[in-house]
């Protein structure tokens, strides 16, 4: 299986891009940036892109791609709501439009976030826009359409994009495995379950921590 990858300079997409460079499944990973990765490996390429609503330009080479795993996103920390739809919604789903208009057989994969409001209209306002995002992204026509939430991760071995604050809850990690079981998952499963949606399906368009968490363990 061939996929494309976003966000793999930050902390999500980097634990899913070394996730996906060890399963055996993947023959071929495609990370689209805005600057080039360090990380070399015999599976990786790279399409560095100035603006992400460049990429209905590189048509030909996206077609043959089995599945994006969007791991691009940024934090609601200081932002109002126009800002952060703007750097969300406005941000992912022009994207997967484009990219469902290039190739529709492929599954897409967003990752969204635990609590995001599928009614967007509760009070909590990022919730409510990424809510509004997986909405959206579930109506273009891909194969499948997959919106993942997990709560904390824990980083895998060799992640060097890990802030501070993670370093100090992976730490605490079997703490939080025996108070919070249904907010914790590592990275590894995050995309192993991405994998294997984008192999066998799922049951369910939207999954959460306990979700990411079964599917990483299917076979």
């Amino acid at each position: 299986m061939k996929i494309m990858i976003t966000g793999a300079t930050g902390l999500v997409g980097e634990g899913v891009l070394l996730t996906c460079l060890e399963n055996p499944a993947i023959t071929e990973v495609l990370s689209i940036n805005r600057k080039p990765l360090a990380l070399k490996h015999s599976k990786l390429k790279e399409l560095i892109v100035k603006n992400f609503s460049e990429i209905g330009n590189h048509g030909l080479q996206l077609s043959s791609y089995d599945a994006c795993f969007f791991c691009a996103g940024v934090s609601a920390v200081g932002e109002n709501e126009e800002s952060f739809t703007k750097k969300t919604f406005d941000f992912v789903v022009p994207f997967a439009k484009s990219l469902s208009e290039i190739n529709a057989a492929m599954t897409f994969i967003y990752v969204s976030g635990s609590r995001t409001d599928s009614t967007e209209q509760g009070k909590v306002m990022w919730a409510r826009v990424k809510g509004r995002t997986e909405n959206a992204l579930l109506k273009l026509p891909f194969k499948a359409v997959y919106n993942f939430r997990p709560g904390f991760m824990r980083p895998v071995k060799g992640q060097k994009n890990v802030r501070f604050i993670y370093r100090v809850f992976d730490v605490l990690s079997p703490l939080w495995y025996l108070m919070f079981p249904n907010w914790i998952c590592t990275m590894r499963e995050v995309g192993t379950a991405m994998i294997h949606c984008a192999l066998k399906g799922y049951s369910k368009p939207v999954l959460e921590v306990q979700d990411i968490k079964l599917q990483a363990k299917q076979l």
